[in-house]
């Protein structure tokens, strides 16, 4: 029996363990056509996806998406946004 999983899930998976990732390596290795719907789909699910600017040693600056922890502001604006009934 084999076991289905998304494409989605499958890139939560590996931003849950650590791994820091562009676009392109998502597209690639997870067979995505458009990354930042994918990263998007995580975000309103309620995950903390971040993009962090990276300079290598030669100076070139690649985009990478990692899995972060919100900030207390950001939850606390949640809370308020579902107490004041605007979020069901």
């Amino acid at each position: 029996m084999t076991s289905t999983t998304t494409k989605t899930s499958r890139v939560l998976t590996a931003l849950q363990e650590g791994q820091e990732l562009t676009a392109k390596q998502i597209a690639a290795r997870f067979n995505v056509g458009n990354p930042g719907s994918v990263v998007a789909s995580l975000r309103s699910s309620g995950y903390a996806v971040h993009l962090n600017t990276r300079t290598d040693t030669k100076g070139r600056m690649t985009n990478k998406y990692r899995l972060g922890t919100p900030t207390r502001s950001v939850v606390a604006a949640g809370y308020k946004a579902i107490s004041a009934g605007l979020v069901a």
